[in-house]
């Protein structure tokens, strides 16, 4: 569904993706964990195609999607919804307005369809009866969860999550993590998350993929990475502030 290959990306002399490769099929939750500031976010920008890379390909549907012209990048985002950290709604408009701002964009429905369209996908998220609110009425899971409305509002076949959980108490993470459980079964979305958390991404990912200097170092299953051997992964998984990884960057 989703193939990278040897994908590289600098910023000046930062060299932030050094040769990623990575698959993702149809259907699956694939988590990329890291680090912060190792490159996960970065990665993601390159499958929507907000970032080209300086070298490797990305194709979808067997399709490279680095050549495309600004043109095709727009109606390939169509088929993507994105859940950002920080919910990024506009504190100008309703709850309403922020959910279905990219079907009045594209013009996709009649105003009547798109109105029922925001309160079925509102009730999706748990959150029935908010529309007129605005963001600076809402809590922090409250904003995630209409972020994730306008996300899953044009139906998309790709959901991209960057850091879901982050700024979040444990208990309402626990409940975004439930929430994107429940809608990878209910809509069957391909899905691609970035943490930094490992208890999330264990409970979400049928897969899990570890970013470290630039490179994929171990992708495999939730059970899979508890057992790896690596140093450098159970290190991360651990949580331990000395172990490989310091010896590296030191």
């Amino acid at each position: 569904m989703i193939k990278i290959e040897d994908l590289h990306k600098s910023f000046r002399d930062n060299k932030v993706l050094d040769g990623v490769n990575l698959e993702i099929t149809k259907g699956e939750t694939m988590v990329i964990i890291g680090r912060s500031g190792c490159g996960k976010s970065v990665l993601l920008k390159h499958i929507i195609g907000l970032l080209r890379p300086d070298k490797g390909r990305i194709s979808i549907d067997g399709e490279d999607i680095t050549s495309y012209t600004s043109e095709k990048l727009y109606q390939l985002r169509q088929r993507f919804g994105m859940l950002f950290q920080a919910s990024a709604l506009f504190d100008s408009l309703t709850v309403e307005e922020n959910v279905g701002l990219g079907l009045r964009e594209h013009r996709l429905l009649p105003e009547n369809e798109i109105k029922e369209n925001i309160k079925k996908k509102l009730g999706l998220v748990g959150l029935s009866g908010v529309e007129n609110l605005r963001p600076a009425q809402l809590s922090g899971g409250m904003k995630k969860r209409v972020g994730l409305a306008r996300a899953i509002a044009m139906d998309p076949e790709f959901i991209l999550y960057d850091e879901p959980t982050t700024g979040l108490d444990p208990i309402m993470a626990d409940a975004i993590n439930d929430l994107i459980i429940d809608l990878r079964n209910k809509l069957s979305i391909t899905s691609i998350a970035v943490t930094h958390d490992i208890v999330s991404a264990s409970k979400i990912a049928d897969r899990i993929a570890m970013l470290f200097e630039g490179k994929i170092i171990f992708v495999g299953t939730p059970e899979q990475i508890r057992n790896v051997d690596d140093p450098l992964v159970q290190q991360f998984i651990t949580g331990s502030a000395e172990g490989p990884i310091e010896t590296i960057r030191g």
